[in-house]
């Protein structure tokens, strides 16, 4: 049985699209085992995912060098025995466990001069393979081999059981159709929608009556105590008093979500929820939510995507000039496409 320890992201939403890479591993390699190394906070998420055996906590905090304890880290896992490693991220520091394991063969593309560390370092090109999706896909191949086209998308499911539970433990109802709002963006405020915004489209939703659900993390809980403060009361702002695995339930109870470019966006589109999501500084041809249930509303501005956490000229025109007067005509469609009740 081959046994592959997968470096994985430090991202929710990039571990989502992880999952496509690790499902091609299993074509591959039926009998394969995968344990993720990855940090703690995408944990729940990678016990989701049937394809990983078993999740080990990366305990390093981002941009933390920490050397003797990456190399304990490396000689402890010397005893699992892989035959392989795949670093998804680029950075050095990432390499460096697997080395100290001494994992034969080690996978990776090439970036900040990680030659010797990664004995199966790859080029990349980022005309063949635009999508992030589609550059960890790639490394599940042999050196010379090529991705099977389509790509599988990213998948979640829900069972009803853990649905309820969810629903029960939080006080929920399912007594009217859902929609969720995730108004916030851990990248920094340049991917965030206005609070202003979200608040009027949450109005109009309730007029035709919808239950509408705010979600995020307890970083995210300021933005959307505004939304609510701006005639929506009836609003649940559930931020900081939910798990992953609570936020994966409560999307899957959504006719509707409403997002930034962001983790719980991937999140959405991996349960195929009917979807907007919205992208300001960051781009969909990089990074789009990867559901046929899931539509993008951005504007063609010459500075976008900047790819910035805050915007560099101050002007924020990218989600300023981005109206909820525009969003809801795209919802409308949106809305229409899926089959869901039309609004007005």
């Amino acid at each position: 049985m081959k046994k592959i320890l997968v470096i994985g992201p430090s991202w929710v939403g990039d571990t989502m699209l992880m999952q496509p890479m690790l499902l091609r591993l299993k074509q591959r390699h039926p009998a394969c085992q995968i344990d993720v190394l990855a940090p703690p906070w995408t944990a729940a998420l990678l016990h989701a995912m049937p394809e990983v055996h078993e999740a080990i906590i990366n305990p390093f905090p981002h941009g933390a060098l920490e050397l003797g304890a990456r190399y304990q880290l490396g000689k402890k896992l010397r005893r699992a025995q892989y035959d392989q490693a795949i670093v998804l991220p680029n950075s050095l520091k990432s390499a460096l466990v697997p080395f100290f394991a001494r994992i034969p063969l080690r996978t990776g593309f090439v970036g900040e001069a990680r030659y010797v560390l990664l004995n199966d370092a790859r080029k990349l090109s980022k005309t063949t393979l635009p999508l992030m999706v589609e550059r960890f896909a790639q490394l599940a191949e042999d050196k010379r081999g090529k991705i099977p086209r389509p790509l599988a998308n990213p998948r979640l499911e829900v069972s009803a059981a853990q649905r309820d539970a969810t629903l029960q433990k939080l006080g929920l109802m399912l007594d009217k159709p859902v929609a969720v709002f995730c108004p916030g963006a851990e990248y920094g405020p340049a991917k965030r929608w206005p609070a202003a915004y979200f608040a009027e489209i949450a109005q109009r939703l309730q007029r035709q009556g919808y239950a509408v659900w705010l979600i995020g993390s307890a970083k995210d809980k300021e933005v959307s105590d505004k939304i609510i403060a701006l005639g929506n009361s009836e609003c649940r702002n559930l931020c900081g008093v939910t798990d992953l695995t609570d936020a994966i339930a409560l999307l899957s109870c959504a006719q509707l979500v409403i997002s930034n470019d962001s983790g719980l966006m991937h999140l959405a589109a991996a349960l195929d929820r009917p979807m907007l999501a919205l992208f300001g500084s960051s781009s969909p041809q990089f990074t789009p939510p990867l559901s046929p249930h899931a539509k993008v509303i951005k504007l063609d501005l010459k500075c976008s995507p900047c790819f910035e956490r805050e915007c560099p000229l101050g002007h924020f025109n990218c989600m300023k000039q981005l109206t909820p007067n525009l969003v809801w005509d795209k919802l409308q469609l949106a809305i229409s496409d899926n089959k869901q009740p039309n609004l007005h």
